[in-house]
């Protein structure tokens, strides 16, 4: 019986373990059967929907490294535009840390009562700070913030931008120095773009947006030389992540940002400045609406100085709209140059040829055509150089109408022939170019007075730096130059790129031709409307012009733009300049003497400027001091100083070991004199340096002090009187 017993519990033993095993194997397959199932949903079925959540994954720790923006210089390396960094200051008052319910003793808390990290504390700060309201108003300002019914994330603490060292000191104040998790604290960082020589070709340097782009990490040009060369000057932004290393989590830099390039640009500051203050001068004497003025290297085209200042207040001018190379309007008399240029080219005159100008009035077609000095009963008959010398509208009109009255079409071939429709591709965003209708131009006609009114510079449109580049030409023996602004790219101090001189034409003219024109625009100068750019300092060429500017289509009402456009040395000439000024409220608008002024301002200063003198060459002022005032002491020290200025010296009869010294103009030498130093006794020390005299005082065991500087011209104790020891002297120096 108990064996069958034993076989019987051998065989249920058994059977147990048989339904356990067979419980684990099917939990096992049904295990791997969800496995497989999980895994072929997540392959095959939400495929799409895991690759999407991968890439959020892989993009969400990755984050941009700003650039930093490359900077622009002046031609000498002087710095003109550089990137800051400026922060906005923001409270976030819906943050965790602000509710109540996260602990006990939360942020809120510590806000509104600790007596070190409250709010009592921080708005004192502020206040300190800022100097915008008091503690009180801080903090009642903080405390709108956090009590408005619909609290803002982005509360400005300050309602200005703070610099970086700014930031850094507020980021220790009372409860922003807490972590940013515990205080709803964080800034928004812009780039301001500072300009250190202010005003200085602003506009032609240009201006950035100060945001960054969130999307690009780049700051971007809005005008200028900021926008026109925005893309080498951004640069390329990094990439950082974050990742864990050794158990906590760190900044990975992925790829490293890219600095900008640096642009060194043609801008002389130093003559930039002297244009400027030229300028700026003028426009406060005649109570003018704006000005512009533009200085260039006649050789290289390299425009050295721009300046475009319009009035912003009753006396107060400063940059505004870059005229120079914007803005295409009548240009006056300075385009009777190109008139008479082209009529001589054509062989429809010469400089000596007379035109009868009258009374100063002509009427032409039914329209009144009139000189500058019709009211003083005219020129009556005139040479054509001196139409231009006189700056005559009729004389110029009368030599154009002879030539192509009947052939319009030649006269406009000619004015495209001497490069005035050539385009400039100027490297300034929003450039305009030069507009001279064609006769046959179907969209906007000729009238019938079209032809004479265009020869003295009306019903066209040049922007000022076209009639530059124009007479720069001149100046340059007839080639002309493209205007530049941008010498060369550079990275770490080392060129890049360097922009050489374009030449747009070789030659706008003839030889012969072009040396009429120079005596001409000499003679405007030196005989002619241009009298007030003369200057006895350097000689100068040029052209005045005085328009009526158009407003609504008729003349007379929004007043007049003067101009003077030129050159200088006129013998062999560097720069050219022109000048204009708008709408002069006081004085007679005059192109020689208000634009005229100006440049001969600028060209005197800038000759100035250049002028190297060798003082070895030049003759000795008869009445000059030649000889160096010379201190006593030390006879050895003495002799050796003199011999090296290369003064005479005649010390034969001294033989003591300290001198006085004289000068003796007459034989134009020093005399030497001996000082007889004697035990016991105050010695005599008039004349002297204060280092000798000091120590010969002191040597002699009495107490000194100085007065003034220079040599010593008195001593409060006589020379040779009995010496007590420690006895004080006063010594007088002058």
């Amino acid at each position: 019986m108990s064996e069958e017993k034993e076989e019987r519990e051998e065989t249920l033993k058994s059977g147990r373990i048989l339904v356990r095993y067979f419980a684990v194997v099917v939990l096992l397959v049904l295990f791997a059967v969800a496995i497989l199932f999980r895994a072929f949903k997540t392959a095959v079925i939400e495929r799409s929907k895991w690759l999407e959540v991968a890439k959020t994954v892989q993009e969400r720790p990755k984050n941009l490294i700003y650039p930093s923006r490359g900077n622009i210089y002046s031609s000498e390396g002087k710095l003109m535009a550089t990137s800051v960094p400026r922060y906005y200051l923001y409270m976030d008052f819906m943050a965790d840390c602000f509710s109540q319910k996260t602990k006990r003793w939360s942020s809120l808390d510590t806000f509104l009562y600790s007596e070190r990290n409250g709010i009592d504390s921080l708005a004192y700060c502020l206040s300190h700070k800022f100097r915008d309201r008091t503690p009180a108003g801080y903090k009642k300002y903080l405390l709108s913030g956090l009590n408005a019914k619909k609290k803002s994330r982005q509360f400005p603490i300050y309602r200005g931008k703070v610099s970086y060292a700014d930031l850094k000191e507020i980021q220790r104040f009372p409860f922003l120095r807490l972590n940013r998790y515990s205080t709803g604290f964080y800034t928004r960082e812009q780039v301001a773009r500072e300009q250190p020589f202010g005003t200085l070709a602003s506009r032609t340097i240009g201006d950035t947006f100060s945001d960054i782009d969130p999307k690009t990490g780049l700051t971007k040009g809005k005008s200028g030389l900021e926008m026109q060369y925005d893309s080498l000057l951004h640069g390329e932004p990094g990439v950082n992540s974050v990742r864990r290393v050794g158990g906590g989590w760190t900044n990975v830099v992925e790829v490293e940002p890219v600095p900008g390039l640096d642009i060194r640009t043609t801008i002389d500051i130093d003559i930039q400045d002297i244009t400027e203050k030229a300028l700026v001068d003028m426009l406060k004497n005649v109570d003018a609406a704006s000005g512009t003025a533009v200085v260039m290297e006649v050789a290289t085209g390299e425009v050295k100085a721009i300046t475009n200042m319009g009035r912003v207040s009753e006396g107060v001018y400063g940059e505004d709209t870059n005229h120079a190379v914007g803005d295409a309007t009548e240009p006056g008399s300075t385009f009777k140059v190109a008139s008479i240029m082209v009529a001589l080219e054509d062989g429809v005159c010469q400089p000596t040829d007379t035109v009868d100008v009258g009374n100063g009035i002509y009427m032409y077609k039914g329209n009144r055509m009139t000189d500058h000095n019709n009211n003083k009963g005219g020129y009556h008959r005139i040479a054509v150089e001196q139409a231009i010398w006189y700056s005559s509208n009729i004389g110029v009109a009368k030599t154009i109408l002879k030539g192509y009255e009947h052939n319009p079409m030649k006269y406009w071939e000619g004015l495209r022939r001497i490069g005035l429709m050539e385009d400039l591709r100027l490297d300034i965003p929003d450039a305009v170019r030069a507009r001279i209708r064609r006769p046959d131009d179907k969209n906007n006609p000729w009238s019938k007075t079209t032809l004479p009114w265009m020869s003295f510079g009306y019903e066209t449109m040049i922007p000022p730096i076209y009639t530059l580049a124009f007479y720069n030409a001149i100046a340059n023996d007839g080639r002309m130059v493209r205007p530049f602004f941008v010498k060369e790219l550079m990275r770490d101090g080392k060129t890049v790129e360097r922009f050489q001189p374009v030449v747009i034409r070789e030659s706008i003219c003839s030889d012969r031709t072009l040396a009429i024109v120079r005596d001409m625009l000499l003679g405007v100068v030196e005989k002619g409307t241009g009298k007030d750019a003369h200057s006895d300092v350097v000689r100068i060429a040029g052209k005045t012009g005085t328009a009526q500017i158009a407003s609504g289509g008729v003349y007379r009402r929004a007043g007049h733009q003067v101009a003077f456009c030129g050159y200088f040395p006129a013998d062999d000439p560097e720069y050219s300049c022109i000048v204009l000024i708008r709408q002069p409220r006081i004085g007679y608008p005059s192109g020689g003497k208000m634009a005229g002024g100006v440049l001969k301002t600028i060209a005197e200063k800038i000759y100035a400027m250049r002028t190297v003198v060798d003082l070895r060459e030049m003759e000795r002022d008869s009445m000059a001091v030649m000889l160096p005032m010379v201190k006593g002491g030390d006879l050895e020290e003495v002799e050796t100083a003199l011999d090296g200025l290369d003064v005479d010296v005649e010390a034969d009869s001294v033989d003591t070991e300290w001198v006085i010294a004289s000068a003796d103009k007459e034989d134009d030498k020093v005399d030497l004199s001996g000082v007889t130093i004697r035990e016991g006794l105050v010695p005599r020390v008039i004349g002297m340096g204060a280092k000798d005299a000091v120590y010969l005082m002191e040597r002699a065991g009495l107490r000194v002090s100085l007065s003034g500087a220079g040599r010593v011209v008195s001593q409060s104790v006589q020379p040779g009187r009995k010496i007590s020891k420690g006895q004080g002297v006063v010594l007088k120096l002058r």
